[in-house]
């Protein structure tokens, strides 16, 4: 490497401190460093030591591979992801070459090894005007030794690929091939306090008023929003203080401001002097002790609000630290997750038919209230907890180093997930199917004599009278429907659609493992799994390693049982529009042949309130088209649909695309099971596919994972896949390759190969 591109720029000499060299972060504190301004000693690796490491490892041809898959337009944040863990993974993978390890040692040896080190990120354009990366990007506290410091710029490298990354420059339209990351090593600054500082608010900047945030410790606490902080107001002209917020930690209200009059005098002295140097007012994070301030960052202000980038919160939230998944697991596992099954059972076990028709309309309008409610805690609370099968993913790889980044997945078998229970208790049903030729015939003939339309009270009598065993049968029918089959799917209640049930238990009947019993090597696998990574952090580590395994698992779990409990809810609300549609037509007040759903919440309640008012019409609710290809569009299907390998193996088989409730019941053994995603509501049709292929792609939602256990080749992230392929369509699904071909698979026949 030539003199003129060095890999190495100490932050007191002089050098090229350009944006595109040294990232806007390492650009700025060099200016502030020989303006007079305290920065925490180091040095800064450049953009060229970034282009020499990604040259010499060859990973540009691996990162434009991953995200070449697709559109980075087309992909979900769940795919995003995936690349960005699968990246990560290369990029611990590959060695620091001979000169850049040489430059590592050589900017070490001004630092004191004993004292711990900060090695932060500087991307190119990060802390621009008009662009915040902070928090997106990776920032390691506390390092000892090369060895880690190594580990640590790798790291910091591969988080300029990260999902949240990705998805802000997505946001912003910057293209991320041209994206390039330096990387800031420190002496971490012993504080008792730090923060951030605004010269001037963010919420109206406009106003002569400099607002500044404190908390104990260091930064990376606030910037995580693991901290609430004390806030301050401040006259920027005579330095007054207009407001003091006190702050909370461990739930307890600060009875005396963090910060003195003196210290908030100095913060705000040195915001003013940073202005006056850059020619803006500033965003700073800082750090210090009562006699001391150490500046730790700049940037122009780029927020309406401290907490108004509502896109870069949502992807911060896609990397939480463990405090906040710790605060998130006591709230979601001890708090909501038990309201929201009382919720569900309350709502049960309430009998409206014996309500007059004000109570009615006021028992829908809890439901749907209680809906939008829960629906909203999903989002705020569920989804961000929901993250945490992240953070093991992460902390394992970074730990274990394995050759399969999804190693970890094994971890996570054997959850007693809701939708578990509900497969379990099917398995047993058809196991008595399979045990009793006799009961199995019985069930088999009067379900094609009721059809469609079954009622069950008249077909249990049938069948009790009319088979041996019928009665435990019966019995363990009802428990289950009652238990885990009382939820909503499209707009649907499954608590009444006893037929396309009874189907798919004739259908597991045939199934070797009707019972969906746990493979008996899952223990094995999740107790070496769980050795090999506390082998790998230390025992220092393990009771941190084993709350990483214990959040990641609840977050799994959580994210699937949450989606049946919200279900149960919508189950109860049209269990009420249904009651109150025929009260509706026994007076002729409902001119509709269709079930309400809940786009007509409030024209019921409106029927129910007024009793003089008109007949209601219900207006028929129509899913819009598929945005992108159809066949229907293009008068033909693509031989090959790409999508994203997440099960391997190989198969082939006939489609059956599944829209709604309604196709349910239609699923037989063997065929290939086609969605927008696997839904909790479903998993129990996964054991009778042959294979899956799902619009939606990750490869931790729940089709794959299942897919996975079960050794069920999966394809997806295949776009528009539903509207493609059409039921009875030939096809073979390559789980290797992420590939599904469409018609006969000659390749396998003419190599002689078997599908499995």
């Amino acid at each position: 490497m030539g003199s003129g591109r060095p890999l190495l720029i100490r932050l007191d000499a002089d050098g090229p401190w350009s944006d595109r060299i040294v990232g806007g972060k390492a650009a700025k504190l060099a200016q502030l460093a020989r303006a007079g301004f305290q920065v925490p000693k180091g040095f800064c690796l450049t953009t060229w030591a970034y282009d020499a490491f990604v040259k010499e490892a060859g990973l540009g041809v691996a990162i434009g591979m991953e995200l070449g898959r697709k559109s980075l337009d087309d992909m979900r944040w769940e795919e995003i992801w995936d690349a960005a863990l699968r990246i990560r993974a290369q990029f611990l993978a590959q060695p620091l070459s001979r000169s850049l390890g040489e430059a590592l040692v050589e900017g070490l040896r001004g630092f004191d090894a004993s004292k711990p080190l900060a090695v932060r990120s500087s991307a190119v354009g990060e802390d621009s005007d008009g662009r915040s990366f902070a928090g997106l990007h990776e920032s390691i506290i506390g390092v000892r030794g090369q060895a880690a410091v190594q580990d640590a710029v790798r790291l910091v490298w591969a988080s300029l690929w990260s999902d949240a990354a990705l998805l802000y420059r997505k946001e912003l339209g910057l293209d991320p091939a041209h994206s390039r990351m330096a990387v800031l090593v420190q002496e971490l600054v012993d504080a008792d306090r730090s923060g951030v500082a605004f010269a001037r608010d963010p919420r109206d900047t406009r106003q002569e008023r400099a607002l500044i945030e404190s908390v104990p410790g260091p930064c990376s606490l606030l910037v995580d929003g693991q901290v609430d902080p004390d806030r301050w107001e401040l006259d920027r002209n005579t330095h007054a203080i207009i407001a003091w917020r006190p702050g909370h930690r461990d739930a307890v209200t600060n009875d005396a401001p963090l910060l003195e009059t003196r210290d908030l005098e100095q913060i705000l002295e040195t915001l003013l002097s940073i202005e006056h140097l850059f020619g803006w007012p500033p965003d700073m994070e800082w750090t210090g002790r009562s006699d001391s301030l150490t500046v730790l960052q700049a940037r122009p202000i780029t927020t309406a609000a401290p907490d108004a980038d509502e896109q870069r919160t949502w992807y911060l939230t896609l990397r939480p630290g463990d405090a906040r998944l710790q605060a998130l697991r006591k709230r979601v596992v001890e708090q909501l997750i038990p309201e929201l099954e009382a919720a569900g059972q309350t709502f049960a076990a309430e009998d409206l038919e014996r309500r007059d028709d004000h109570q009615l309309a006021d028992a829908i309008a809890t439901r749907s209230a209680a809906i939008a409610r829960w629906k909203k805690i999903y989002w705020d609370d569920f989804i961000p907890f929901a993250h945490g099968v992240r953070r093991l993913a992460t902390y394992y790889n970074d730990a274990v180093r394995p050759q399969d980044p999804y190693e970890f997945v094994g971890l996570l078998r054997d959850q007693p997930l809701v939708a578990r229970q509900r497969n379990a208790a099917m398995g047993r049903l058809a196991q008595q199917l399979a045990a009793s030729a006799e009961l199995r015939a019985a069930v088999q003939r009067l379900v094609a004599e009721y059809g469609g339309a079954l009622h069950w009270p008249a077909f249990r009598d049938e069948l009790m009278h009319g088979a041996a065993g019928a009665e435990d049968f019966v019995r363990g029918f009802e428990e289950m429907n009652r238990r885990f089959l009382d939820i909503a799917f499209d707009q649907e209640r499954l608590h009444d659609q006893h037929e396309a049930v009874l189907r798919n238990l004739i259908e597991l009947s045939q199934v070797a493992n009707a019972s969906h019993a746990s493979d008996s090597s899952a223990a094995d696998v999740v107790a070496t799994l769980e050795q090999r990574l506390r082998d790998a952090v230390g025992q220092d580590r393990r009771d941190e390693a084993l709350a990483v395994i214990e959040t990641g698992r609840l977050s799994w779990r959580l994210r699937d049982d949450d989606n049946l409990l919200v279900a149960r809810l919508e189950s109860q609300l049209l269990r009420a529009l249904d009651v109150a549609a025929q009260r509706l037509r026994d007076v002729g007040r409902l001119r509709a042949a269709g079930r309400p759903n809940d786009a007509h919440v409030e024209a019921m309640i409106q029927a129910l309130r007024d009793p003089a008012g008109s007949p209601v019409t219900l207006q028929p609710v129509t899913k819009p088209p598929a945005a992108g290809l159809s066949r229907a569009a293009s008068g033909e299907t693509p031989r090959q649909l790409i999508g994203q390998p997440a099960s391997p193996g190989s198969a082939t088989g006939t489609v059956r695309c599944i829209h709604g409730r309604g196709d349910l019941g239609a699923f037989r053994q063997g065929e290939v099971l086609v969605c927008d995603a696997i839904q909790p509501t479903m998993t129990h049709l996964v054991p009778l596919a042959s294979a899956i292929v799902e619009r939606r792609g990750g490869m931790l939602i729940h089709g794959a994972i299942i897919a996975r256990e079960l050794g069920i080749p999966c394809v997806n992230g295949v776009r528009d896949a539903a509207e493609v392929l059409n039921n009875g369509d030939l096809v073979t699904v390559d789980g290797h390759l992420g590939i599904v071909t469409v018609g006969a698979a000659e390749f396998d026949l003419e190599l002689g190969g078997e599908s499995t």
